[in-house]
Order: structure tokens, then sequence, then C-alpha cells
């Protein structure tokens, strides 16, 4: 839960300053550590509950992660609720005020900002929506019974028996949980649907870039997708043709998208900068729940059929890439009918959500999924012209509308804030004074209205729209074929994603499911007028037309965020994809293995997952080798890039001094040439003083080192180090005087002209900048030494005095892979070498024995700060290392080490 002004800390302090005295340190006294346990949940034995019909059955491994057995699907999404209670309320708890803008109910005036913008969003109003006029029956009795298990865990404890972080919290206000309910399960999906809503900032950084960039430009710092290297997901919107008997799919109706005039959506932003920077800002500050939204993050996928396998059967990977959170965002957990029925059709495992009942991604006991972010373009800013109580339509004053909401504070008085939206969105520029003047400097198209004090912007996005993705989630728990999953991808509207598919009689396949908005004018890459009706939306793309494939000849299918489809789909999905370096290096990957006869293993399977290959390296260090370097010093550290293959191993020397350099270059080339506005203070190198009298032996050498703080860009238009900036750096490598390559002269260094000239000032800066971080012997330099993974508390690990983030927070661990590889430790040039994102969880199914699959997830089972599985797994996970995934009965027995049975609550006697 970030809170970026220092205003906005002093409460979180003094909770995590009461929480030091709860917890105790070192050998505090008994009373103390018994208030630390007290919330460890009870995991065997017996507990009596009310509502259930008969006992379930849950097993917990040695890792703590639970198998529940029942006989109705009532009952099992009850124990389901209970459970995810034990182990996370505290996480769900922060994560339903947070969806329903209610954090400062918690937290107090701290976040009252927060809850002003995601009340202005309104995610749990169309939540609410979704539930009372959309969902099934039965999906509706799920969601009922979940929420049931979760109370009667409430409704045995409270205080510092639900968590640790209570007992810090009601010190300073009286507050306590109240119930769940059905509506704080699917407002998490609209929270998922966030984190995973492709370019809005790209629009804005666009916008931003054309203050100060021409066109030309812009474009050049966004490279057309290479189709010709790596091609998409599926060719065109069509899908294999082997069917599995008796299934049909119905043809496509694709009509194309009109004509687009272009033009006028340009003109109305070009010059928008300080008022987008603020609605840049607001974004920023919203926590990003799932992981960090912007260039470079997303998922990897693979499926590969029988044909090709050891196991004569398809084998399922799957590995999404998330913001580093602690507990981590997945829980792994099995829901078992203990007779398969059409009454109670549940036999399913995988990786849930705390909080919301169903398995997300996993397998039943016919088919696995797996998931990746498809980046479809879900999201519209629209500039709107407000007076006097309307916006301007089709040269029409339309009244908008409006709502108050109060914010309830604790230890604070409420505030009322109110809410006005268009037919295209909420006034998302509201929530900042600075926003009241958005556009009041954009120069527009000689037609547009008069801007008066300024436009306002508003969100067109599909997550505000009700829709059925919560049916979704439980029939993909229980299809048991090729047509019954994507029917249940029909519904999968927010957010949008690539699903590939495999099941028990050899099929693979893909659907792209989604709302997914078509245009009538414009392409969604800049801000639109919305006073212009000819930029709404004309529907969504239908359900039939979207892309999918069965069966491939190739044998196997590769999401990786890359593009979908290629560019002669009828339909326009997005134009802003990663550049497909990870499904690359995926497909190329296995077609070593089986262009040569081979077959892949499981093995196979997870050296693939692992792989931490840099493909920019491969281009660009046999550039930075043919420059001659005359200084010894930085000779020295250039010797490191002779022989090496390019991986980013945790012990690597050279891959260290690669990403340094490549660090460095990003911002000598890009990252003073960004407009201010996607700029942010305070990002510091150390370097040689320009007084450099003393030779570069002097064993003081690093005591000389001086701090430059310069800029670096918050956007996803800053030079980050993804595979946009592969692409972007790729397509002027060979052009030795393009004007990217030249950089001002400094006290010490002279004007870089040429590509030689800057690559030579990049590879010096970062032996200075390695030699501050590393020392001065290269001998001990290593890539994993840089590039650490810290996991934090999601609240006072944080916000906390140092002693609460000890006691909350976990780690380092030094890490192999990098920005784009296949092992995606992703982190941000512009900011340093820390890990942003990683693979939340990694997973491989096989389809011909389901207990021979593997499964691990970056943290553990359980939210409470000192148990036992709090980051059991993390260690595994950081080693490449997976546990047994347990599936049948008999293994799950095997493997058992708990067992708590759950069991009606007798009605007392009269």
């Amino acid at each position: 839960m970030p809170a970026k002004k220092p205003r906005r800390r002093g409460r979180l302090i003094v909770i995590a300053l009461v929480l030091l005295l709860v917890a105790g340190l070192g050998y505090g006294a008994y009373w103390s550590i018994s208030t630390v346990r007290a919330s460890f949940p009870q995991v065997s034995g017996e507990i009596a509950i009310d509502g259930l019909s008969a006992p379930v059955t849950v097993i917990r491994d040695d890792n703590g992660i639970p198998q529940l057995y029942a006989d109705t699907a009532e009952d099992l999404f009850r124990a389901q609720g209970y459970v995810h209670a034990q182990d996370r309320f505290w996480e769900m708890d922060v994560r339903r005020h947070m969806t329903a803008g209610r954090l400062s109910e918690m937290f107090g005036e701290d976040q009252v900002e927060t809850d002003t913008f995601l009340r202005t969003l309104g995610w749990h109003d169309v939540a609410q929506r979704e539930y009372d006029e959309l969902l099934s029956d039965t999906t509706r009795a799920y969601l009922q019974s979940y929420a049931a298990g979760v109370n009667a865990y409430l409704a045995e404890r409270d205080g510092a028996e639900l968590s640790v972080e209570y007992a810090a919290l009601g010190f300073l206000n009286d507050y306590s949980p109240e119930e769940w309910t059905p509506v704080d399960s699917v407002a998490w999906l609209k929270a998922m649907a966030w984190d995973l809503r492709g370019n809005m900032q790209d629009e804005i950084d666009r916008s931003l870039l054309a203050e100060r960039l021409s066109p030309e430009e812009i474009e050049q710092l966004y490279p057309d997708y290479p189709y010709d290297r790596n091609p998409p997901i599926v060719a065109g919107g069509g899908g294999g043709t082997e069917l599995p008997p008796g299934q049909s799919l119905p043809p496509g109706q694709g009509d194309g998208l009109p004509e687009d005039p272009g033009g006028a959506e340009g003109a109305a932003l070009e010059n928008a900068a300080a008022q987008l920077a603020s609605v840049s800002e607001t974004l920023d500050d919203i926590p990003a729940l799932l992981g960090t939204n912007g260039s470079g993050i997303g998922s990897n996928s693979w499926v590969i059929s029988g044909e090709y396998t050891t196991t004569g059967e398809p084998l399922l990977a799957n590995d999404p890439h998330l913001s580093p959170s602690l507990p981590g965002i997945w829980y792994q957990m099995g829901l078992h009918c203990n007779e398969v029925s059409a009454q109670c059709p549940f036999d399913v495992s995988g990786f849930t959500f705390s909080g919301m009942p169903g398995v997300v991604i996993g397998h039943n006991q016919s088919i696995a999924w797996g998931l990746t972010n498809l980046g479809a373009d879900v999201t519209d800013l629209r500039l709107e012209t407000l007076d006097n109580g309307n916006y301007l339509r089709d040269g029409e004053q339309v009244p908008y509308t409006t709502r108050t909401e109060t914010i309830n504070v604790a230890g604070g008085e409420p505030r009322e804030i109110t809410v006005r939206s268009t037919d295209n969105g909420p006034v998302i520029s509201d929530r900042e004074e600075e926003f009241a003047e958005v556009g009041d400097s954009a120069p527009v198209d000689p037609s547009a209205p008069d801007r008066g004090e300024g436009y306002a912007v508003s969100l067109s996005w599909t997550a505000l729209i009700p829709s059925r993705t919560m049916d979704a989630v439980f029939q993909l728990n229980t299809a048991s074929g090729w047509e019954e999953f994507r029917a249940a991808a029909r519904n999968f509207a927010v957010p949008s994603q690539n699903l590939i598919y495999a099941d028990t009689s050899g099929n693979i396949g893909y659907q792209a499911p989604g709302m997914i908005p078509v245009r009538n004018q414009g392409d969604g890459r800049y801000p639109s007028p919305g006073w212009d009706s000819a930029y709404d939306w004309a529907g969504f793309i239908p359900q039939e037309d979207l892309p999918w494939e069965l069966n491939p000849e190739r044998g196997y299918i590769v999401t990786a965020n890359q593009a979908v489809t290629s560019p002669d789909y009828g339909y326009a999905l997005t134009e802003d994809w990663s550049y497909g370096t990870r499904s690359r290096r995926v497909e190329d990957l296995i077609r070593d293995t089986i262009d040569d006869g081979g077959r892949i293993s499981m093995t196979d399977m997870r050296t693939i997952q692992l792989d931490n290959s840099n493909e920019m390296a491969a281009e660009l260090v046999p550039r930075l080798l043919d420059i001659e370097i005359t200084d010894p010093y930085i000779r020295e550290a250039q010797e490191l890039l002779e022989g090496w293959d390019y991986s980013q191993d945790a012990d690597s020397p050279a891959a260290a001094y690669y990403n340094a350099v490549w660090r460095n270059l990003l911002q000598l080339a890009f990252g003073n040439k960004l407009p201010n506005e996607l700029r942010v203070e305070g990002q510091c190198l150390r370097v040689p003083p320009a007084d450099e009298s003393q030779p570069l032996e002097n064993p003081d050498g690093e005591d000389r080192l001086v701090t430059e703080c310069g800029e670096r860009s918050p956007g996803t238009a800053q030079p980050d180090g993804g595979d946009r900036w592969f692409e972007v750096v790729r397509g002027i490598l060979d052009d030795e005087d393009n004007a990217w390559w030249q950089a001002p002269a400094t006290a010490d260094q002279p004007a870089a002209d040429t590509r030689d000239e800057l690559l030579a000032r990049a590879m010096r800066d970062a032996r200075w900048e390695l030699t501050a971080e590393l020392g001065k012997d290269i001998g001990t330099w290593s890539w994993g030494r840089l590039h650490r993974l810290m996991l934090n508390n999601q609240t006072l690990g944080t916000e906390g005095p140092g002693p609460v983030q000890w006691l909350l927070n976990r780690g380092p661990w030094n890490l192999s892979g990098g920005t784009d590889a296949v092992d995606a430790t992703g982190w941000n040039a512009a900011g340093g070498y820390e890990i942003t994102w990683v693979p939340s969880m990694r997973m491989i199914v096989s389809l011909a024995d389901f207990d021979d699959s593997l499964w691990i997830n970056l943290t553990g089972a359980s939210g409470h700060a000192y148990h036992a599985h709090y980051t059991d797994q993390t260690s595994l996970w950081a080693n490449g290392e997976y546990l047994p995934w347990a599936y049948g009965r008999e293994a799950v027995e095997e493997r058992g080490r708990n067992t708590l049975t759950l069991t009606p609550r007798q009605a007392p006697a009269d």
C-alpha cells in the first residue's frame, strides 16, 4: 500500500511502533509471544462451524498447502472461505477496503487521497451490479457459501487472534472487521483488471513526449512490432483445423474496423503536458495489487503437444510476472468433491486468490489452463469540456451525472466528495486540484470547442461495465473439454487474458477472451476528444471473432505478451504489445529439441522456465568489444564481456557489468532527452570526480567517488530497459551518427556525437558505478549482488520504521535472470537494479499424470509474519526448485502432514 508523500507516513509509523511492542523483539515477554502466536490457525483435529451439511476434510502438506474434500459444492466453498481466512485474512481485509475505497477506515487520513480516486472509479459499485444483475444463481450461491465460511472464522476470533497487525491497529482506533460479503469477492476482479489494464500510461506518455519530440522521434521510441522476427501467437484470427470428435466451432464473423481518419485526437493532446503529468502521478499513487503495469512486465505460458513430449501427452507451463509482495498474491489449494457429479462438479487444484472462491490457474481432472496478459487496449482517456453542470457532446450541452461519496476516516472527520461522470466514464481529473486545469494549454483542432478554463479527463474502461467474469472462473474449474473451455472464455470479460489449454485427450489450444472495444475513430494510442461521439466505442469484438487456435500443426503454443495476431487480423487489439523477446526465446528452446527429433521432458520444461539469457546482449556486446578502450581501469571491466554467453546467472560478473552498461547507455542516449514531466528527481549514481589527478590505482580511489543525482523517468516512456527499448536501440544500432547517440559534455567528459563515443562513455560510467556498488576488485562482482529481491509486507513493511520492517519483511535474495529474460526477474533501468517484478509462481502440468506435475509459489501459504509457512517456498523459488504437486487423493494423503475436519455445528438442544 504505497504512500508516497511524507505526510502520509505518520499514522502507519505509529501503528508500526505499537506492533513492535505487541510482537516483542529478541527474547520478548511471554505475553508478546502469545499474542503473535494467537493468530496461527488450527490445522489438525476438528472445528465445528455453522452451515455445513457434512464434514469437510482439509489435508495440509509439509508446506501448509491445503487440499479440501467435501460432499457438496456449497460445503466446499464454505470451507475454502474458512481456510483462506485462517491463513490470509489481514491481506483479504486490506484488499477489500482498497477495492471499495475505504482504506481510511483502517489507516486514517493518510489514505483519503487514494480512497477518493478509487471511489471515483467505483469498483465496488460495479461489482455490486454484477452480483445483483448478471451472475448466475449457481455462482451467487458459491459466493454466498464462501462468504459464510469467512464469517464463520471471524465469528471465532478478533483482534490479535486474527492477525498481529490487528493488535497494533487496535491501539489507535476501535476498528474491527465487518462481515465478508459476496461483493467483496467480486470486487477483487476489478483490482485484477486495473493492474492489467493495458496501455493507459502509454497514452499519457506519448502525449507528454509530443511536447518535446517530433512525431518521427516518438515513433522511434515506440517501434512497430517485429513480426518478421517474433511471430504472433496465432496467424490471422483463425484456428487449428483438427477438432476433437463431435466438436465444432462457429465460423468467424469479423467485419473489420472502420477507417481511421486520424489527426484530431493527436491535435487535441499535443501540448497537454503538465495536465497529463498530473493524471500520471495519480495513477502511480494507486496501489498495484497485482503488479506494476508498464513496459516489460508480463507473463509466460506455453503448451506442447504429446507428439513432442516424453510422456506422450501434453505438457503445460505458466509463470505470471507480477510485483513481489508479502504475502504473495497466490495461494495454492485443491478443491475436491468426494464424488464428482453434476451437483458437485469440482475436482480442481491450482492457484487461488485469497478473498475469492475457485481456482484461477490450474487443472481439474480433464483439462489444464494458464493465463498471461493479452495487453488489449481496453481503456481510453477522453478530454471533456465541462460547464455549469453540463458537458459538450456533439455540439450540445448535456447534463453530467453526480453522486456524493462519504469517506469515513479513522481518528478524523468524515469527508464528502462529489463524483462527476459523463457518458464516457467517471471524470478522474477531479481528484487533484491541478486536474481542474487539464487541457489548459493544449492546442486543439480548429473545429474543437473553446477550452475555457481547460479540459477535464474522463476514463472509458471495460472493467467499469458489469460482466460475468466470476461465472467464467467456476466454468473453467469444471470444464471437461475444448467446447466447455471456450464457453467459459466467452464470459471471461475482464481482464483480457491469453488462455492456453490442454486436455487428457491430447488436445492443446489457445483462446483470447475479453471485452475488447471496437473504436469508430482513433486507435487508442492518444487521449481522444470526448465531445465527439465519433471517437466512442462502437461495441466489442464478437467472441466468435476473437483469436483462437486448436492443435496447430507446429505442435506447440507460446504466449508471452507478444502480438496475438498478424497485422491482417480484422480488428485492432492494441499496438502496445511486448515485443516478443521472451516468446521468441521460448520457441527457440522448444525447437532446438524437437527439430532434432527430440522430445520435451519435464526437466526441459523447467530449463526453459528458468532460462536467463539476455537477447539484447547478443546484439550489443560485439559492438562494445569492438571499441578501443585505452584506460586500463575501464579495459579491465570490458574484458569481462569476452567469451560471455549472455546468461545472467546470479554469480556472473559479466552480467553485472553488461547490465550496468545497458543502464548507463539508456540514460545517456534517451533519459535526458525526455520531457520534464516524465522525469523525477532523486536517482543517484556514484561517479568519479572531475579532478582525476590521483591515479586510479590509488587505494583510496573508491573514496574519491562523488554522488551525482540525475533525473529518471517514472512512466513507461522512461528508458526502463524492457524489450521495447531493445527494439529502440536495435533500430539505431547500425546508424552510428543517429541523433539519439548524442550526449552533452560533462565536467570530466567531452560530448558524445557518435554511437561508439556514447558506448565508450557508458562503459566508463558503468565501471565507476559498479566500483561504488561492488568494490574495485572485479573478481568479487556478481549480478546477484546488484539484482536483489526484497519481499515487503504490503502495509507496515513499506512504511514502518527499520525494526518493524526487519520483523515483517524478508530478504534480500540475490537472483539470476533479468528484464525480458524468460526468467523475468525484472528491474527498472531508470531507477536501479533492485527487482521490481518476478515470476509470481511457476507451474508445470503433466497431462499424462497430474501427480507428476510441479508447482512453486513466491512466498508461502501463510500471511502471518512469524509462521513457518510465511516464506518457506521463497528460497526454493529463488534457486529454481519446485515442489511436487499432489493431486489424486492417494498422493495428497501420502504427502499430508496435518488433517483438519470441519464439522457441522450442532444446534443447541431445547
